[in-house]
């Protein structure tokens, strides 16, 4: 390993625990030993592989291991267009989510990302002199993300193989979590929910993104009809045939949206109540949950937004059916831990 990839590493000791049994770690160059119940942890091209299995016996189906078989092979984002840093920062920054996040996440925040996939986002973050940890199940997609942060010297980037079910961080170690598009591909998003979010400090944010339960009516739909068909009506998704995406984006979007193993269907009410369960205090949805409120260029992520009666979140769950397939039917809810 290098002696870079070693100084990276050593940066979160303070923070880092046994996923296992939660004991301090001693360590080499190659090695996390725990300190309390002895397991040795190992780390590949860079990348500490803090992962430790879900022990639910019969009492839930895990789908952990096709999940992450699925993106071992089918890494998502990919990184075709970005050659750089520059190119980076310019097309993250083409989303309006994005842009605001960090135009208004403060430098020195420490941010760890659930699910970071090839760690676009992560890696984007932490170019405003924040530390940004992404965490995730697949080796292959961490692989690509450390060595867009090797060939672009992204000290503030850092990359770990983990079970979000068993965070190898001690509680209330980040000042934000980010968990997007990555609890409903798994057996168990709430009890995912309260994991990760006993990670953030007190006063601090989570962010998460799922599918939703009416907005992902239409993709369901198409996935039926391309499963009927071996895949011949593709292009009813204009991602899959937008020539201005590269063919490996287009490939990666299809796979990821209409041939995932796993997936379940949230409602902003359902994730609510996953917020008075965990102790946090709704700041804000996207969309937003009074009908006909579009997220703003100029929109402060982190100010309370008014949260809408059960009959204004009952249009918007409608306004999902019409538009939610644009976005492949996704929601994102901001929280603060009181």
């Amino acid at each position: 390993m290098h002696s870079k990839e070693i100084n990276s590493i050593m940066e979160n000791m303070d923070i880092l625990c046994c996923p296992k049994c939660g004991g301090q770690f001693s360590r080499n160059d190659t090695e996390f030993n725990c300190l309390g119940c002895h397991e040795i942890y190992k780390t590949n091209d860079g990348i500490p592989m803090l992962c430790w299995q879900n022990d639910w016996g019969a009492s839930k189906e895990d789908v952990t291991s096709k999940i992450r078989s699925f993106y071992e092979k089918n890494p998502f984002p990919d990184y075709d267009d970005f050659d750089n840093v520059g190119t980076l920062i310019e097309k993250a920054r083409q989303g309006v989510f994005a842009r605001l996040l960090d135009e208004q996440v403060p430098s020195k925040t420490r941010i760890l990302e659930c699910g970071c996939g090839t760690g676009q986002l992560t890696n984007f973050l932490s170019v405003a002199n924040r530390t940004v940890i992404g965490t995730d199940i697949s080796l292959n997609s961490l692989r690509l993300a450390q060595q867009f942060k090797s060939r672009n010297n992204l000290k503030r980037a850092h990359f770990y193989q983990m079970n979000l079910f068993h965070p190898c961080f001690n509680n209330e170690s980040f000042d934000l979590v980010i968990a997007n598009g990555v609890l409903h591909h798994t057996s168990d998003p709430f009890l995912g929910f309260k994991t990760i979010s006993k990670l953030v400090r007190p006063k601090g944010y989570v962010i998460v993104g799922l599918y939703h339960k009416y907005g992902r009516i239409i993709t369901d739909i198409r996935r039926i009809i391309n499963n009927a068909t071996k895949d011949k009506f593709k292009f009813f998704d204009r991602r899959t045939v937008d020539k201005s995406i590269s063919v490996a984006k287009r490939t990666a979007w299809f796979w990821d949206q209409y041939k995932n193993p796993h997936e379940s269907k949230h409602t902003i009410g359902e994730v609510l109540h996953w917020l008075n369960e965990a102790g946090f205090t709704f700041i804000k949805s996207i969309p937003k949950t009074v009908p006909f409120e579009g997220l703003h260029k100029s929109e402060r992520l982190f100010t309370p937004d008014k949260l809408g009666n059960r009959l204004e979140r009952f249009i918007v769950n409608i306004e999902m059916i019409l538009r939610g397939s644009r976005e492949g039917g996704f929601f994102i809810i901001i929280s603060k831990k009181i």
